[in-house]
């Protein structure tokens, strides 16, 4: 709570968001509040039930965009923070509530889809469609939003806005940025906005990114419309490759995508990380794959440029029905979330990622600084059971590179973080930076990056701090995240 919401209690700000929203919106339960102040990111210390943070005052579950403004309004005129969320898949933090007092606002129940329009192609759905929900009925008419990220089956679509995601398939279809047509927000003050749906326009800016990768921090995304595409899954053609090294499979993706050619998945991985996705043929290699997709004629000949490109690289060619069965079950949902929280009782080892992206000439070399550096100067680096990362999104200019790190915890569970997590994701982010790449690809700021958010932006720094400024004159949005707290 800042200084000036002190005048209202806790129970005043409940009982008022009852007023606002009705009894049976408001949630007080002091589990669903001690879950609520925490996302992915404090993972380890929430599966032993620890939660040492402030707990919100109340998670408000809005019914509508109306309910969401008059929240909205009320807390900014009590100075009171707030958190919006749908799908709570979130791994940076950002849905951490690190101010007391706050309010969750919680867009889960609006989950109508508003409309599928396959005259336009186009999708309009409120902010609590789950993305599986949306994509299934797109299925059924022959089309797909071509966003595919794996928390897919739990991922809402006012979330997938507001952390600006990408999908498994980004290097065809791009990323939610490519996707979103026009979209609805609230802001602080309780106005909205609807940025209307038009294939393109040269009126001034493009506001849609004003709201596009916000993270809860400028408004509240309540409606999206995205782009949809043909479905055509009978015409997918896998790939799989083992390479001698990650700067060959670098090399190789390069080649295929500046060449013009777009593979819906496009990845390579070290050693190390292909040795836990493709135990039973890896060998100690690389593994480099991909998904070529769409009409029949466009995808036979993105894979006869596959196969070309490859070809002039020392390789052993996987059997592709491999990768299309690694492939179908890379998404997580609820059973594999409890799987992962099962193992972390009983063997005192998790797996985190830190993902960047960078240009074609920095990439490689972000990769090699990296691993150096946690193998050499991390002062627990031999509590490390694996150690690697891949390149999974790629463009014309570069690609990304994901950072993944599993160790096994010789500590206790408040200590988790500081102890392992923070110092190699430091690095990483320190790596990138000093190369001239960017220290997050896709997962958000969040707050656990956000000390780095002005050295990210340089010079351009000010330009988010003006639209804070302007959007949320009182700080009342998601305090912490993307903008550093004092």
């Amino acid at each position: 709570m800042t200084a000036s919401a002190a005048a209202l209690s806790q129970e005043q700000i409940v009982a008022r968001l009852r007023d606002l929203v009705g009894p049976q919106r408001v949630v007080t339960d002091e589990q669903v509040l001690r879950e609520a102040s925490v996302d992915r990111f404090k993972k380890y210390t929430a599966v032993h039930g620890i939660f040492d943070g402030p707990l919100p005052s109340a998670v408000v579950r809005a019914a509508d965009a109306r309910q969401v403004a008059d929240v909205l309004a009320f807390a900014d005129e009590h100075r009171i923070n707030v958190v919006p969320r749908t799908g709570r898949t979130g791994t940076e933090g950002g849905l951490e509530t690190s101010v007391e007092g706050t309010i969750v606002l919680d867009g889960s129940d609006m989950d109508a889809i508003v409309g599928i329009d396959p005259e336009n192609m186009q999708a309009t759905a409120q902010c609590g469609v789950p993305l599986q929900v949306l994509e299934d009925a797109l299925r059924e008419q022959g089309l797909t939003t071509g966003h595919s990220p794996q928390s897919k089956p739990l991922a809402q679509m006012g979330g997938l806005v507001a952390t600006r995601s990408i999908g498994q398939l980004s290097t065809l279809y791009g990323g939610i940025e490519d996707m979103v047509v026009g979209l609805e927000a609230v802001f602080p003050d309780g106005s909205t906005s609807r940025i209307k749906n038009v294939p393109r326009r040269a009126a001034g800016p493009d506001i849609r990114s004003i709201v596009i990768g916000n993270e809860g921090a400028l408004c509240f995304v309540t409606e999206v419309t995205v782009k949809i595409f043909k479905h055509q899954p009978e015409n997918n053609r896998f790939h799989g490759y083992l390479v001698d090294d990650v700067h060959t499979g670098i090399a190789i993706l390069r080649e295929v995508v500046i060449n013009g050619f777009r593979p819906s998945v496009a990845r390579v991985y070290s050693e190390e990380d292909a040795a836990q996705h493709f135990s039973h043929f890896a060998g100690g290699r690389c593994v480099l794959v991909f998904v070529a997709e769409g009409p029949k004629g466009i995808a036979d000949a993105t894979s006869a440029e596959i196969e070309r490109v490859v070809a002039q690289h020392r390789h052993t060619t996987v059997d592709p029905a491999l990768i299309e069965s690694w492939f179908e079950n890379l998404n997580w949902g609820p059973d594999k979330i409890r799987a992962e929280q099962e193992a972390m009782l009983a063997d005192r080892h998790l797996g985190y990622t830190t993902e960047v992206s960078a240009d074609w000439s920095s990439v490689g070399a972000i990769f090699d600084s990296v691993m150096h550096r946690i193998r050499t100067e991390y002062p627990h680096a031999g509590d490390l059971t694996m150690l690697g990362g891949h390149s999974s999104h790629s463009y014309q200019t570069g690609t990304n590179m994901y950072f993944v790190y599993d160790y096994t915890i010789n500590c206790e569970p408040r200590e988790e973080i500081e102890k392992y997590h923070k110092p190699i994701n430091a690095i990483i982010v320190e790596e990138a930076l000093r190369h001239g790449g960017s220290m997050v690809h896709h997962h958000g700021i969040g707050k656990y990056r956000a000390q780095w958010t002005e050295q990210e932006h340089g010079s351009a720094y000010q330009m988010l701090v003006r639209l804070k400024e302007a959007f949320d004159p009182n700080g009342i949005m998601n305090r912490g995240t993307i903008f550093p707290a004092n």
